[in-house]
C-alpha cells in the first residue's frame, strides 16, 4: 500500500499561481500543466524515497523531484504512512522558503 500524499497550503498557493501565471497566456495549457503537476506530484505515493535530499534544508525527509522547470519539494512522514507536497517552486527562482 503506497503512502498518503497530501497538498500542503503553501503548496497549493504556489500551484494556484502558476496556474494564474501561465493562463495569462494559455487558458488551456495553465490548467492542463498544473494537472500534470498535480498527477508527478502523486507519483510519491509509491515510492517517496526516490526524489533527491532538498540540497537547501540537507535533511534527509525533505526531498525533491522535478517536473521541468518546477521541483516539486516535500517531505516523507514513513511513520505516518504520509508524503506532505511542500512546495511547487519554479527552478529559476532560486532557494525556496520552506515553512515548518
Amino acid at each position: 500500500m503506497g503512502s498518503k500524499v497530501i497538498l500542503t497550503p503553501q503548496a497549493l498557493d504556489d500551484l494556484r499561481d502558476i496556474v494564474s501565471f501561465i493562463a495569462q497566456d494559455n487558458p488551456g495549457r495553465a490548467k492542463s500543466f498544473g494537472n500534470e503537476l498535480i498527477d508527478h506530484a502523486l507519483t510519491l505515493a509509491e515510492l517517496p524515497e526516490r526524489g533527491r535530499i532538498a540540497p537547501e534544508i540537507s535533511e534527509p525527509s525533505v526531498r525533491e523531484i522535478v517536473h521541468r522547470p518546477y521541483r516539486i519539494i516535500y517531505e516523507m512522514f514513513p511513520g505516518q504512512n504520509a508524503v506532505y507536497v511542500l512546495r511547487f517552486w519554479h527552478g529559476a527562482r532560486g532557494e525556496p522558503e520552506i515553512k515548518p
